[in-house]
């Protein structure tokens, strides 16, 4: 049996999406929370803990990134996966860099949401995520010789890692835009990536940037 944690703090759709959950085979719903604090609190007050976390990312007294962080250093063994409205660059981030092994929308199809279920829980990620398929590509491939960056695309990067616009990351480092464009395009080269979800998510992998930032 695959034990659920829903966190989201609109009422109608935790209920919703609960009820929709309970009639997943092999699946149950061990926990219900209306934010992060909610769900820390429960999490403590519990034997039976969840396999998985969904956990909305916009949410009053803590959001999802807040309660991701704690979640990860407290539960390592638990996987969080991130529910959302939004699929921004900046939303994607801030969870995958908060611990969240997945991403998936609100209006995921309920047979993809239980696949994704049962591919998270047996495999540790979902295959249909499209947020991730580059990054596992990345990861699964045999290692090579990777181009290195320079100190001031490095720089670029761990900028490009935070809720910085593009213009205000040109701001910050003192350039133009057309400078910030060539860096971003440069890095997206030796990256092999197409957006700046891929290129953090990249620069994770190699450890040019971190979580903890």
């Amino acid at each position: 049996m695959i034990r659920i944690g829903v966190t989201d703090d609109q009422q109608l759709f935790l209920k919703s999406l609960v009820n929709l959950i309970q009639t997943f085979a092999g699946v149950e719903v061990v926990i219900e929370a209306n934010n992060g604090n909610d769900l820390l609190a429960k999490l403590a007050n519990t034997t039976i803990k969840p396999d998985i976390l969904l956990i909305d990312v916009n949410m009053p007294v803590l959001d999802g990134p807040a309660a991701l962080k704690i979640l990860t250093a407290q539960y390592p063994g638990i996987k969080t996966v991130a529910l959302s409205m939004k699929d921004d660059d900046l939303s994607i981030l801030s969870m995958l860099k908060a611990g969240a092994i997945a991403y998936l929308l609100k209006d995921i199809h309920p047979s993809e949401l239980q696949k994704a279920i049962e591919e998270i829980y047996s495999k540790g990620f979902y295959n249909a995520d499209a947020i991730h398929q580059n990054y596992r590509r990345l990861i699964m491939a045999d290692e090579c010789r990777e181009p290195e960056l320079t100190n001031r695309e490095k720089d670029f990067l761990e900028l490009a890692s935070s809720d910085l616009t593009y213009k205000e990351l040109a701001a910050k480092m003192c350039l133009s835009e057309k400078t910030i464009d060539g860096y971003r395009e440069s890095v997206f080269q030796k990256f092999n990536v197409k957006s700046r979800v891929g290129m953090v998510l990249e620069g994770l992998r190699r450890k040019l940037i971190s979580i903890d930032k």
